[in-house]
């Protein structure tokens, strides 16, 4: 089964109309967010010009039945502090709330579908890395 966890890059990517993020997503079996993701999008929906359209967006993404939103527990925790503990033992910075959506992929059997190319410094966990491309707008 292809089971894929959005990070944030993933799904802006998919707004932005890439083609190899709605390739990826077209192939899935299921889509999965988890709050650290909904909170960094709707962070930026309130800074931008967009933001009622943007909500409106995710909203239509979130009601599809293949899309799940994932908790975050105290399982998560403990896949979170072993992934911040190898990180820290190798010397290999990655952006906190990025070894949290890790935490879930990990506690869940999820690959991470990413444009960030730093997930793919996380052992733990799969990736699906594409890789971001200038926008021509």
């Amino acid at each position: 089964m292809n089971r894929l966890l959005l990070d944030t890059s993933a799904y802006s990517g998919l707004l932005r109309g890439d083609d190899d993020i709605q390739r990826f997503i077209r192939r899935a079996d299921a889509l999965y967010l988890n709050p650290i993701v909904l909170g960094e999008l709707r962070a930026g929906f309130g800074a931008g010009q967009r933001a009622r359209k943007n909500e409106g967006h995710l909203r239509r993404f979130l009601g599809s039945p293949r899309v799940t939103v994932l908790n975050i527990d105290e399982e998560t925790s403990e896949r979170y502090a072993l992934i911040m503990n190898s990180l820290w033992s190798a010397a290999t910075p990655v952006p906190t709330n990025d070894i949290w959506i890790a935490a879930s992929a990990m506690q869940h059997g999820l690959a991470v579908l990413t444009m960030d190319a730093h997930f793919q410094r996380i052992p733990q966990i799969l990736t699906r890395h594409v890789p971001s491309r200038p926008t021509s707008r």
